[in-house]
Parts: structure tokens; C-alpha cells; sequence
């Protein structure tokens, strides 16, 4: 453009230019790298950073700014429960420890359910949600990743208003990006009926002088119905995982429980709300509400992670799970970008002779995170593990089955944001019960997902070469 020639000539005419643009690069570099390395990560993680920060002169602090790996720190309104065990101790060694671990890396105690129920999709996962809704009598909390303006969204908005006009205390925390399509003239009817709304890690630019914590979302979807039911899993608000208004919803697995461990769920619903709202004093009024302990005959525990502990509890409960296996290891997931314990685990139980699947999605919504997953699938299929991509619909359940015994369902994909970034919730159960329903719903999903064969084609450039940068991208995903 002709009327950048002079700027550029002048430019070009300072003396030096190479030099001084070489040494504000390496000062640049020499900053941004000791600020990386002063976070002690994983080696191929700061390696990542490292690597594709340095071809991003001054640009890359804002990406690192913005989207790097964060520790945060909050008050824990949770009280910490001590008694280690809530009902007889019947399982094995393996057991003891599993319960233990969850315990030291969660603070929330082994726990107990009366009725644990399995809920397929939106089809059966909203109605019984709004039922419950609708048989509240003191609080209703809900926590969630997504909530859209939709039909799904509208219709739970006024089941909520309904049940605030009677005087119960609604109590609603949306993740600020992930809920970002619903604006706060959507809810105003919950307001103007006396409920409460509060943003998650709301994004304010305006303040320069504090980092925002935009890669750092609560992916939980929980609800606490007067303490005494609870809701927890994969599912959203939003018409994409209800198969009756769309034939392309997500499958996804979601759980309705009820008993003492839904003091657990509520625990942890009232630390996210003090939290993102700065304020205590609800915390009276909701231990006064709570019903007197229930226990039941489900073993039951809440596993809960995210960036506020060093521990990735969910993450070493999975992998420690897996490794204590004796017979069988299912695991399905949306997205698969496991780490190094993690791959070790499962490629060990496959390699003793146990029975190793994993389900993933064909496609998942990501085409970079199905790419890097695929990349995976060599080293699993040499080491004997059964992978299966399930085909109809965009799989969105997130569990683990270990032997007959052991199940977890919640939020956790098996991914590195799951296990690090984000706050997420799980619910572990030792019951042979729960186990089976799991065990039936899962190998029905194999009836729709292709086994993955080790001689399939694979192109070059459509996939072999995609698939390996791909994967240079993992620790990021």
C-alpha cells in the first residue's frame, strides 16, 4: 500500500533493526519462559508452551495471559468430614484404598445412596429433573456448564419462577462462558420471583490488573433438591441433548441419586455458590434445611476437581481404579486426550489379559480433539485394547466400569482440561447393581459403534499426518 512505503522505508532505516529486534525477542523469550517453567508442569506440557510461545513474539504473552494453566485459590466453605467410612466394610483391600484416595484428594467423605437411577439423554433426563423441580419445597440449587435460551432452557426457567412465586429459594450458577447465549434479561422473571442468578468467572476486560480466568469454567451439571435429591452427569440445559426435539442430540448418560450423599452434592454447591458470589451468610440457612442423614445400602462418593487443587483427584481415582481392576476396564468418553499415567494404565490392564474398551465418538464436535484421539489408537490396539467409535449421534457420556463392582459417571471427559482445568464433578459407586445397569446400557452402545480395526486405511495426508500434529497439541487440549 503506497501509503505505508515511508513509514516502512523509515523503519528499515534505523540502525541496528535486526539487532534490536533479536534482543527484544530474546528478552521476550528469557520472561515468558521463566514465568512457564517458574509453574512447574509436566515436561511435554511446558515444552508445548515453550515451543509455540517462542514463534509468537509479544503476541504469545496475551495467549499465555488468557489461556495458560492457572492455580487459583478460594475459600472452602466444605466442612470436612473425618469418620472414614459411613456403612460396614465389606470390599476388599483395593477398595479401602480407593475410598481413602477419594477421601484425601476430594476432603468429601465415602458416602451412602438409597436410590441411584441412570438416565439416558434428555428424553428421560429433563422430565425427571422438572418432576423433581416441581415437588420442592425449600431450595432447589443448580449448577451448570450450559444453559441455552431454548425450548429445554425456557421450559426449566419456568418451572424454576413457578416454584420461587411459592416461596422456595432458587438458587441458579451458570457458567459464565459456557452459558453465554443466555443473557440476563432471560432470567429476569427468576429474579423478579425472588430467585438468585450468579456468573461463574464472569469475564471482565475492563480489569487489566487481574488475570482473567477464561480457560478456567465450571463443566459441572448439578442440582440439589432440599437437600434430599440430587442430580449429576453429563447433560446440559439445552435443546442439543434432548432427542425428542432433535434426531442429532447428544447420547449422554446422566443419574438422579437420593440419600446421605446428596449432603455431598450440596457441599459442594455450596462452596462453588459462596465462591462466585462472595457471600456466607446463606450457608445457616441451608445447614438448617438440610434432612437428617439417610444412610443407604449404595456405597457411594463424590469425586469433585478442578484448578483450586494440586490433586486432579478424578484423574488419579480413574487411573488408580483401573490399575486395581481384576476382569474388565470400560471406559467411554467425548474426548480422549489421556496422559501419560493414564495410557500406562490401560495399556497395562489390556496388555495382564483383562477386558479393555474404550467408546468414543466417530466425530466429536472437535475435529482437532478427534484427530488427536485417533492418534492414540495404534498404541492401544498393539497393547490389546478394544476401541469402538459410536456412530448415530455425538457421544457425550462420560464413565468408567472396573470389573462388576466399580462405576463413575459425571462430568470428567478424559482429556487434560477435564483433569486440570476445569471444576468438575463425579459420582463413584461400589455396587454391583449400579455396576450392571451401567455394564447393560454401555454394551448396547457397542451395537452402534464399529470396532476399530489395527489394518484400516489411513491416508497420509487425510490422516496419518493430521493425527501427529495433532497430537503435538495435546497438553494444550
Amino acid at each position: 500500500m503506497p501509503g505505508f512505503t515511508p513509514l516502512w522505508d523509515a523503519l528499515l532505516a534505523i540502525p541496528h533493526l535486526k539487532t534490536w529486534l533479536f534482543a527484544g525477542w530474546l528478552l521476550y523469550f528469557l520472561w515468558l519462559g521463566g514465568w512457564i517453567l517458574l509453574q512447574k508442569r509436566e515436561p511435554v506440557a511446558t515444552l508445548s508452551w515453550l515451543i509455540s510461545l517462542a514463534a509468537l513474539p509479544y503476541l504469545g504473552f496475551l495467549v499465555y495471559y488468557f489461556f495458560g494453566p492457572q492455580r487459583i485459590k478460594r475459600h472452602r466453605a466444605r466442612r470436612r468430614r473425618h469418620h472414614a467410612v459411613l456403612y460396614p466394610d465389606t470390599g476388599g483391600q483395593e477398595s479401602v484404598e480407593l475410598r481413602t484416595l477419594a477421601h484425601a484428594t476430594t476432603g468429601l467423605a465415602p458416602s451412602t445412596a438409597r436410590d441411584v437411577r441412570l438416565l439416558v439423554d434428555g428424553g428421560n433426563t429433563y422430565p425427571a429433573l422438572l418432576e423433581a423441580i416441581a415437588g420442592a419445597h425449600d431450595h432447589i440449587h443448580l449448577e451448570y456448564y450450559i444453559y441455552n435460551p431454548d425450548r429445554t432452557g425456557s421450559a426449566l426457567l419456568n418451572a424454576l419462577v413457578e416454584r420461587a412465586r411459592a416461596g422456595v429459594k432458587v438458587r441458579l450458577l451458570l457458567d459464565a462462558i459456557g452459558s453465554s447465549r443466555a443473557k440476563a434479561r432471560f432470567f429476569a422473571p427468576l429474579l423478579a420471583a425472588g430467585g438468585e442468578l450468579a456468573w461463574f468467572h464472569p469475564v471482565r476486560p475492563w480489569m487489566l490488573w487481574k488475570r482473567p480466568w477464561m480457560n478456567l469454567r465450571t463443566h459441572r451439571k448439578l442440582v440439589v433438591i432440599d437437600g434430599a435429591v440430587g442430580f449429576l452427569g453429563g447433560i446440559n440445559i439445552t435443546d442439543e441433548e434432548d432427542e425428542r426435539l432433535r434426531p442429532d442430540a447428544y447420547r449422554d448418560l446422566h443419574l438422579r441419586v437420593e440419600g446421605d450423599i446428596v449432603r455431598s452434592l450440596q457441599e459442594v454447591f455450596v462452596e462453588d455458590w459462596a465462591y462466585a458470589t462472595q457471600r456466607k451468610d446463606f450457608i445457616g440457612d441451608v445447614a438448617r434445611a438440610m434432612p437428617p442423614a439417610q444412610v443407604g445400602p449404595i456405597r457411594s462418593q463424590l469425586l469433585t476437581s478442578g484448578p483450586d487443587s494440586p490433586w486432579e483427584a478424578i484423574h488419579r481415582v480413574q487411573v488408580s481404579a483401573i490399575h486395581a481392576a481384576n476382569r474388565r476396564v470400560w471406559l467411554s468418553t467425548p474426548y480422549f486426550v489421556p496422559g501419560e499415567a493414564a495410557m500406562m494404565a490401560l495399556t497395562s490392564a489390556a496388555l495382564g489379559g483383562l477386558d479393555v474398551r474404550l467408546l468414543v465418538p466417530r466425530t466429536s464436535d472437535s475435529r482437532l480433539v478427534t484427530w488427536c484421539m485417533r492418534s492414540y489408537y495404534d498404541e492401544l490396539l498393539a497393547a490389546g485394547v478394544k476401541v469402538y467409535e459410536y456412530g448415530p449421534r455425538m457421544l457425550h457420556s462420560k464413565t468408567l466400569l472396573v470389573d462388576d463392582q466399580l462405576a463413575i459417571i459425571g462430568s470428567a471427559n478424559f482429556d487434560h482440561r477435564s483433569f486440570r482445568l476445569n471444576f468438575e464433578a463425579s459420582l463413584l459407586f461400589e455396587d454391583a447393581a449400579v455396576a450392571a445397569t451401567l455394564a447393560a446400557l454401555v454394551e448396547g452402545e457397542f451395537a452402534f459403534a464399529p470396532r476399530v480395526r489395527a489394518d484400516r486405511n489411513r491416508p497420509l495426508f487425510t490422516a496419518r499426518l493430521p493425527e501427529a500434529l495433532a497430537r503435538l497439541m495435546a497438553p494444550l487440549l
